[in-house]
């Protein structure tokens, strides 16, 4: 990412960090990924050639821009889903400031899946409600493209209990390799490999 960008996903980091740490309410915060996830994010982007790359939680956009980056190198697309249709405007804002593209669309990730095509994402970053991830692994897992689909589950690691069910239900998948990644809040990456 260059320099004018990184400034601007600095400053979408440190405005949601304000906002975070003056809300009691965990719902009420924005919640973005660490930096180097994010990093990480771009990267994975770039070594799989992902072309089509979709996010589930966009919030305020932060994760989005570094996706957003990454595609506009491979000459990819990114869908990025948020509930939220405040937050989905905050994303939009976010992504032109930073002159990037992306679908961004207010709706239900299970829905979004649900009506995805079989193998049609080269990469997905889930970063949503860590309770309904064991719900969306069936879906998730026909989305994926075969031979190659990959999958970034965030918070494995901060919020280890939340994700027991789906992680579960990974590691008994024998069309997937996985593995856990110590980054920021813990990233479980799903290589699906059929």
């Amino acid at each position: 990412m260059n320099a004018e960008r990184c400034a601007i996903a600095d400053e979408v980091l440190a405005a949601a960090r304000a906002h975070d740490a003056a809300q009691s309410d965990r719902l009420a915060r924005f919640r973005n990924v660490e930096p180097e996830t994010a990093e990480l994010l771009g990267v994975l982007v770039r070594a799989a050639r992902a072309r089509r790359v979709l996010e589930l939680g966009t919030s305020n956009g932060y994760s989005t821009i570094w996706l957003a980056d990454a595609v506009e190198a491979t000459g990819g697309t990114l869908t990025s889903v948020e509930i939220d249709p405040a937050r989905t405007a905050l994303a939009r804002a976010n992504l032109d400031r930073a002159g990037l593209a992306a679908e961004l669309v207010t709706g239900d990730a299970a829905e979004t899946l649900r009506a995805s095509a079989d193998g049609c994402f080269d990469l997905v970053f889930l970063d949503a409600e860590r309770p309904a991830y064991a719900g969306y692994w069936p879906a998730l897992l026909r989305a994926l493209r075969p031979d190659g689909g990959l999958l970034a589950i965030d918070n494995v690691l901060s919020h280890a209990a939340e994700v027991v069910e789906v992680t579960t239900l990974i590691e008994a998948e024998p069309a997937v390799a996985s593995a856990l990644v110590p980054v920021g809040a813990g990233v479980r990456l799903v290589a699906r490999s059929r």
